[in-house]
């Protein structure tokens, strides 16, 4: 890569740390960079994630604050998460190029809904759950379903999961929205910190590659946690459906 070429993806990083710490999708900022650079998909896949892990981890520790308390809905979350996360790395190490293209767009809208009519929607499975006498603090078995597929989605390709975790947990759970992002901050770190030892193990890494995206995603990820812990829930939810159709937009385009 020339030295240009290294600036553009040292900033895809900076972008994507920040928008994962706010809302999630920053892979499809450093994906394409990685791609006119000239790497193969696979290995640019395969890079983006181990490079992504330090930014995550830079988001969490901004969103410190709001993990306090959640520790058992982290545990059974974050349980769910690493398996499907497993199987989605190990999809994507033998199913062909392109196997969940035609889908991703399709769950990345159905988040979108989910954001949207979220008060609304958790406010009726609420008086559901009163009505059957059966409250849940967790969410119950259908959102650990579906957190354990998200896993599988963000193991395989990542991109946007950060909304479908958000559009589902508000549903579910019934918690301040910028707590929810918290949890959803350390769900895709646990998904893309397994799915990026796998990687390291098996599959072929360019560790230039890792660097520049690591190092950009650590300052984007304290930046973003600062601007989005700001937000109220109207505006965060906003941003969430800004980002979440250019997404896909930009899958559909792409």
């Amino acid at each position: 890569m020339s030295w240009l070429e290294m600036l553009a993806v040292f900033a895809a990083g900076i972008a994507a740390g920040g928008i994962n710490a706010v809302v999630g999708s920053g892979t499809l900022i450093t994906f394409p960079v990685l791609l006119a650079v000239g790497l193969p998909p696979v290995t640019a896949n395969v890079s983006n994630t181990v490079g992504l892990v330090p930014g995550s981890i830079s988001g969490v520790i901004g969103y410190r604050r709001e993990l306090s308390g959640q520790r058992a809905r982290l545990l059974r979350y974050g349980s769910a998460s690493l398996l499907g996360a497993a199987v989605g790395a190990v999809l994507l190490l033998t199913l062909p190029e392109g196997a969940f293209a035609a889908i991703v767009p399709v769950l990345i809208i159905a988040a979108l809904v989910l954001v949207v009519v979220q008060p609304r929607l958790s406010a009726w499975v609420r008086e559901r759950q009163r009505a059957a006498d059966s409250p849940s603090a967790h969410g119950g078995p259908i959102l650990l379903a579906a957190i354990f597929a998200t896993g599988i989605y963000g193991g395989y390709f990542g991109a946007a999961q950060g909304v479908l975790l958000l559009g589902l947990l508000g549903v579910f759970v019934q918690e301040d929205l910028q707590r929810l992002n918290a949890v959803k901050n350390v769900l895709a770190l646990l998904v893309n910190a397994l799915s990026a030892a796998i990687f390291i193990v098996v599959a072929e890494v360019d560790w230039r590659v890792v660097g520049l995206i690591a190092a950009g995603s650590i300052i984007g990820g304290q930046l973003g946690a600062r601007v989005g812990r700001k937000l109220s829930p109207n505006v965060l939810r906003a941003v969430i459906v800004v980002v979440g159709t250019i997404a896909v937009v930009r899958l559909l385009i792409g």
